[in-house]
């Protein structure tokens, strides 16, 4: 039986095809697409007909490469940005552009519900989480203060993969991962907030989908799609998920201990939990996962964005940006560099800038400076691995995504800046096999588990293994403390 993993990101849109048999992912395709231009500062948006685009047009690229063999697709699983919202009207048509996971504009909402429920501390009481600028709840209310003729139209909300399966399967569902992500579940008891609901509006609660089980699939393909992709008999959609929440199933994350870091144009690092974490700090998202547990995880936003700029500046390719870092002792000469410039997640800087610090004649150098911007990306997530440890998780392995885990020179950073064994996958489609794996699970029906699935079709790259250096980890944790102080005082002085 195969399995379509389709994982709907940023900048595109991907999938695979996965034998269950064997394991093997058979083909892949991919279409991409672009932000919406000339929005103001802090907004970012795209049009969800571009994901439906992009979606058929990846799921007809890979079956047309695996010819005779889609009629024995079975199942189709999605996973998607997460945080993004999707306003439709009465009629199920989108009532304007989605704002993303990275939009930033929501600040001033996020200080309402600060002031309305008693600041951090009282929202963390209440639901679980502090009020993010990301999140899904600010947006909402955002809209309604802000374009109130669109507010006005809007009948359903939904995320990003919800509304793929919406146009997969013509149901409305909403699971408790991706859900946790809106800021709007209560994470101890997997209900809707009715305070944090009602203080937008209480019209919301007819707006969003009742919250399910990720075992539940979340329908079977219509019938139109079946007959325009040529698939023969029955195929159910599963619940799919966030991003990252497919990334973890994808990264075999399902156990404690097994913790995954992302190196992407954003970071994040998270694990496997079988209680809340609540972070009293809130530091640290006290989300549900997709297999019917908990998964905390922290955010940066500027990860190889971070890099792609430093490599801009000095002409490299990724390449002679590896060289040069490698070239370089850890430390960076001492250069630090505090890399937020989008602002910042973790800790939460929303207009936060980017910090070279320590410079000098002797290294204000290219070298030292690309040394210090991957060493400032890396530290960013250990900041929040520093307060995984904090709250009780153990950190045995570390297993790497993204782009920048293809880099050796960067593994073997991460090794020493984490303090733990750090190893990528033999498949660098996390997100995209979690969503194929969770469709094997859910049409399997409960007659397997899925972490005996994870465990089976989840393989490791052992060539990519590195063990951390003692003295490394040392001087690394010496520059956290530097790196966390330095962004603390920045900030209290309102220059940060």
């Amino acid at each position: 039986m195969l399995y379509l993993g389709i994982d709907s990101g940023t900048q595109s849109t991907k999938c695979i095809v996965l034998d269950l048999e064997n394991g093997d992912i058979l083909t892949s395709a991919s279409a991409s697409y672009e932000l919406i231009d000339g929005l103001p500062p802090g907004h970012l948006e795209q049009h969800p007909a571009d994901w439906i685009s992009a979606l058929d047009t990846a799921v007809q690229g890979c079956l047309v490469k695996i010819g005779d063999r889609k009629a024995e697709v079975r199942g189709i699983g999605v996973s998607g940005q997460q945080h993004g919202l999707v306003v439709l009207d009465a009629k199920d048509q989108v009532v304007r552009p989605a704002k993303l996971w990275c939009d930033t504009s929501t600040v001033d909402q996020c200080a309402q519900f600060d002031a309305a429920f008693g600041g951090k501390s009282g929202l963390i009481e209440l639901a679980g989480n502090a009020m993010l600028p990301g999140y899904t709840a600010p947006k909402i209310l955002w809209l309604k203060q802000n374009e109130p003729q669109h507010f006005a139209a809007v009948r359903s909300v939904l995320l990003p993969h919800d509304y793929l399966n919406f146009y997969l399967t013509g149901e409305k569902t909403m699971e408790y991962g991706d859900a946790s992500g809106t800021g709007l579940l209560n994470l101890k008891t997997r209900e809707w907030c009715t305070p944090l609901i009602d203080f937008i509006d209480p019209a919301l609660r007819e707006w969003l989908p009742p919250v399910t089980s990720s075992s539940k699939p979340a329908g079977k393909l219509r019938s139109g799609l079946a007959d325009a992709w040529e698939l023969e008999g029955e195929v159910i959609v599963s619940a799919g998920g966030g991003d990252n929440m497919m990334g973890a199933i994808g990264t075999g994350n399902t156990k404690p201990g097994v913790v995954t870091a992302s190196f992407g144009t954003s970071g994040t690092l998270y694990c496997y939990a079988e209680n809340p974490v609540i972070d009293p700090q809130g530091e640290i998202a006290a989300f549900c996962d997709s297999t019917g547990a908990w998964m905390p995880l922290v955010c940066t936003m500027n990860v190889t964005v971070a890099t792609e700029q430093v490599r801009e500046l000095f002409g490299w390719t990724i390449e002679q940006l590896q060289s040069a870092v490698d070239a370089t002792a850890a430390g960076s000469n001492g250069v630090l560099f505090l890399p937020y410039l989008n602002g910042e997640r973790t800790p939460n800087l929303p207009s936060g800038t980017g910090v070279f610090h320590g410079l000098t004649t002797a290294n204000m150098l290219p070298g030292p400076m690309a040394r210090a911007v991957i060493e400032g990306a890396t530290l960013g997530l250990a900041y929040g691995l520093k307060r995984f440890r904090d709250l009780g998780i153990t950190a045995k392995e570390i297993r790497l995504t993204g782009g920048g885990s293809r880099s050796a020179v960067w593994r073997q950073l991460a090794a020493d800046v984490f303090g733990a064994e750090t190893v990528c996958l033999s498949s660098s489609e996390g997100a995209a096999l979690g969503a194929a794996v969770q469709a094997a699970w859910a049409h399997a029906g409960g007659s397997v588990t899925l972490e005996s699935l994870s465990n089976r079709l989840v393989k490791l790259d052992e060539s990519t293994r590195c063990f951390p250096d003692p003295s490394r980890t040392t001087l690394y944790a010496d520059l956290l403390e530097k790196h966390t102080s330095l962004t603390r005082a920045l900030h209290e002085k309102g220059w940060l």
